[in-house]
């Protein structure tokens, strides 16, 4: 059976570096969460990433905004977040209601508070090769690898997936650390004979039990970012991932899921709030800060 790879243990560690680096610090890092509307899934993400801040010595803030909330009202607080020296990452919490445009929204935080990792100069140095703030679910899938000791360079990497959010900041993530990478998704013809090819097979394309034991090389290391609720009957749901739970028999090693990759995401999060502290103002990127 293929090795487990919990998130929790690698979560753990990652927030007890972020912490031994924010007591580094002159003043604690701040944090400003910012959610529009009340929808439970986004109150309940706020409300943990909150805990999770201060568990680790941030000081967190929440800015609530109502549902119908124009989108000049969150760009104008987004712009007094950017000027607040005091606030040195800002994550807005998506999806937004639909009447908010989340592109502009995203652009309009500045690059060294973008601690999602996401505005386009973060994700521009990304594929460059240079410093910066990385996206938080890709980010925490090589701190995942590095803490199991998983090799990555040199290896034949494949990615099930193209999102903006995770499968292609990984696969620039990927190159940087040296490995040969493929990235496949939903119009990738005979999508098995290219997953059988994969050393490392990271599969974020968000359909429950895509990757089926036949698709899976022996012995490779396989990372299930995928995230799906699924109902046995009528009432009844529960979490799986991407990957059949049947692949454990055919893989080296396998993140469950949940449980996986999902504690790293909040826990690369913090970190990258810390880093953005570290950083001087106006200094982003520079001299290696971001790392």
């Amino acid at each position: 059976m293929a090795r487990p790879l919990p998130g929790a243990p690698a979560a753990q560690a990652l927030l007890a570096e972020a912490a031994r680096r924010a007591g580094r610090l002159a003043a604690p890092p701040g944090l400003a969460l910012v959610r529009v509307g009340d929808d439970p899934a986004s109150v309940a993400y706020v409300r943990g990433k909150a805990r999770k801040a201060a568990e680790v010595g941030l000081r967190s803030a929440v800015h609530a905004l109502p549902e119908a909330a124009p989108q000049a009202e969150l760009l104008a607080l987004l712009g007094t977040l950017n000027a607040d020296p005091a606030v040195h990452g800002i994550l807005v919490q998506l999806p937004l209601p639909p009447h908010l445009d989340p592109e502009p929204v995203l652009g309009a935080i500045l690059p060294e508070k973008d601690v999602d990792g996401l505005h386009p100069v973060n994700i521009g140095r990304l594929w460059a090769g240079q410093p910066g703030l990385r996206p938080c679910t890709p980010a925490g899938v090589m701190a995942l690898l590095a803490f199991y000791g998983l090799p990555v360079a040199g290896q034949r990497a494949v990615i099930v997936g193209r999102s903006a959010l995770v499968g292609r900041p990984l696969a620039a993530l990927l190159l940087n650390a040296n490995a040969t990478v493929t990235v496949a998704h939903s119009r990738t013809p005979d999508l098995g004979a290219v997953t059988r090819e994969a050393e490392l097979l990271i599969v974020a394309a968000g359909r429950a039990h895509l990757i089926t034991p036949d698709m899976v090389r022996p012995g490779a290391t396989v990372i299930d970012v995928g995230i799906n609720r699924v109902a046995d009957a009528p009432g009844q749901g529960r979490l799986t991932g991407d990957v059949h739970p049947d692949v454990a028999a055919v893989a080296g090693a396998l993140t469950p899921v949940p449980g996986g990759v999902g504690p790293m995401t909040v826990a690369q999060l913090l970190m990258n709030t810390v880093l953005a502290a570290e950083a001087p103002a106006g200094q982003e990127g520079r001299g290696g800060r971001f790392r």
